[in-house]
């Protein structure tokens, strides 16, 4: 009887003793899981990844336009594998589902189309979408024409691609293959001086027309010339047709819109007329506002959902001052983008007009206060250089451009700080992060051979 009581005392003892081992191994990894949240929502750099001393000027090697250098695809290794914190409207009220239409957005060059890109990420992320990315890296093979093989297969799951905003250059016929039918077609353009500035600045050293340009800038006779006056003196000298990689040399914009950009032919009233029935919205870059605006109401968005923050900007000391004589070269350079810019920016205002002129002033009122309450809420620091910011939201630079960018706020609750970080993040992290969330594995980077082609 005693021995029977002692074995059951004992073996009492043994469960409680096991039952607390079991409770306190579970508080310490519900503890270790915590913190390992608070790490990863309050230290944006990536692991294994240190900030960059103070004034190093974080040039890289020139890539082909649209495209990263083959080390950014690896580089962004933290984004892809550590998911961003969950983000959360800072405005809590507009938690609810849009549910907006399926949308492509054609990516133009150095018109303000980071910008845009980075709303329509942030909103596909926020409704879950399914995204249509580039087979390879962070962009459908540019500057090739588009083509349906260039995207990336459908996820288990998903019915249909929901949103596609990586560069491409436009084909339409290819493009209707791989979106939805009722497909809500979106770009922008901007004033075509400016853009043609932009590129040429941007992609200095990977356009071999404006690399070939540079060269000869050094040469004795151009003292003091800057790398674009001596292409725009003549620029049939450094540009090749025949160059794929030219493309953005002349008329980029009408380049990525599909159209001929070499001359004017007999085609382009039609194909001007074919771009006008299939695009929903063509932005103006000199509109943004009215443009969101505009936007918002084909997407059914409300005001918070279309803050922004200005991506890619450069720092001024890249920008190029025209004076008349540049103005008038770059004119005539680039023709057919005046072409297109005038034509669609009647477009943009016979739209607006149909919105209703008050109403769109009523609304971009609305958008500009909405935003701003939202930058007052999110950034510490705009137009930052990029050696004083952290890897994560650090802009991709080419060894031409030093681009600037947001440094977030601190003491933000973990579901702001997801919101506000999206809201200033560069498009390469980003579209790593969208990447890796959607399929579970990294992109894949451009091989070799293609790379050079």
């Amino acid at each position: 009887m005693t021995l029977r009581w002692l074995s059951t005392q004992l073996w009492r003892h043994r469960v409680m003793g096991l039952l607390l081992t079991l409770a306190v191994t579970v508080v310490l990894m519900l503890l270790a899981t915590q913190s390992l949240q608070n790490t990863r929502g309050h230290n944006v750099r990536p692991s294994g990844e240190r900030k960059q001393q103070k004034g190093h000027d974080h040039k890289y090697p020139p890539a082909g336009p649209g495209s990263a250098p083959r080390h950014m695809v690896s580089s962004t290794e933290g984004v892809k594998k550590r998911l961003l914190p969950t983000a959360e409207p800072v405005n809590h009220a507009i938690k609810r589902r849009r549910n907006p239409p399926p949308v492509a957005f054609l990516k133009t060059h150095k018109t303000g189309s980071s910008t845009v890109q980075n709303l329509l990420f942030r909103l596909g992320e926020r409704e879950k979408a399914t995204f249509a990315f580039p087979y390879y890296t962070y962009q459908f093979s540019y500057p090739e024409r588009f083509r349906a093989e260039f995207v990336d297969k459908l996820p288990e799951g998903s019915s249909q691609f929901d949103l596609l905003c990586s560069h491409m250059r436009l084909d339409l016929s290819q493009l209707r293959q791989v979106m939805p039918p009722n497909v809500v077609l979106v770009t922008i353009l901007r004033e075509p001086l400016r853009t043609f500035e932009s590129v040429f600045s941007y992609y200095t050293s990977s356009v071999p027309a404006f690399s070939r340009a540079k060269q000869a800038a050094t040469r004795p006779g151009n003292k003091d010339r800057t790398a674009l006056s001596v292409f725009l003196e003549d620029p049939e000298s450094f540009w090749d047709p025949k160059e794929p990689r030219d493309g953005l040399a002349k008329n980029p914009m009408s380049f990525d819109m599909g159209l001929n950009n070499e001359e004017w032919n007999a085609s382009w009233p039609e194909d001007l007329s074919h771009l006008e029935e299939a695009f929903n919205l063509v932005m103006i870059a000199e509109h943004f506002d009215e443009s969101l605006v505009l936007l918002g109401a084909l997407l059914g968005l409300e005001p918070q959902d279309l803050a922004y923050v200005r991506m890619n900007a450069r720092h001024s000391s890249d920008m190029t001052m025209l004076d008349d004589d540049a103005r008038a070269k770059l004119r005539s350079w680039n023709a057919l983008d005046s072409l297109l810019y005038d034509f669609f920016l009647q477009e943009f205002w016979a739209k607006a007009e149909h919105f209703g002129l008050d109403r769109l002033k009523t609304r971009v009122a609305e958008l500009r206060a909405s935003t701003e309450k939202i930058r007052s809420k999110c950034v510490s620091r705009a137009a930052v250089h990029p050696s004083e910011l952290e890897d994560l939201v650090r802009p991709w630079q080419t060894d031409t451009a030093t681009v600037l960018g947001y440094e977030v706020k601190r003491n933000l609750s973990l579901e702001d700080q997801g919101f506000c970080v999206r809201l200033v993040l560069p498009e390469l992290q980003y579209h790593s992060h969208l990447y890796f969330q959607q399929y579970g594995r990294d992109m894949r980077a451009m091989p070799a051979d293609l790379h050079s082609a």
